[in-house]
């Protein structure tokens, strides 16, 4: 599938984003209201969350330029140390945004 590289095609491509979004979350909610959360289910839940976090990241990591690797740093140290998400997002944006302003 193509879309333009206009304003309309930039709208298309967020909606069928947002839908698909949607029914990907939609799915999880109906597909686990199904299922009993024992503690096997549990375990599994919290090692998936990571090894997406993993998967996402280390491609970042090793193909990404300095302000990525900076910034997964910086994300890293003020998460380890103050415990905060919001906290450390923003840490790795200002840290991206910093090298690529200087660099």
């Amino acid at each position: 599938m193509t879309l333009p590289s206009t304003t309309a095609g930039a709208v298309i491509a967020i909606l069928i984003m947002a839908v698909v979004t949607y029914l990907t979350r939609a799915g999880g909610v109906f597909v686990m209201s199904r299922i009993p959360i024992g503690p096997k289910v549990e375990r599994f839940i919290n090692a998936m969350a990571g090894s997406v976090l993993v998967a996402v990241i280390t491609p970042m990591a090793m193909q990404g330029d300095w302000g990525a690797r900076l910034a997964l740093v910086a994300t890293l140290v003020v998460m380890l140390t103050t415990q905060k998400t919001l906290a450390a997002i923003g840490a790795g944006i200002v840290t991206a945004a910093l090298w690529r302003l200087v660099a």
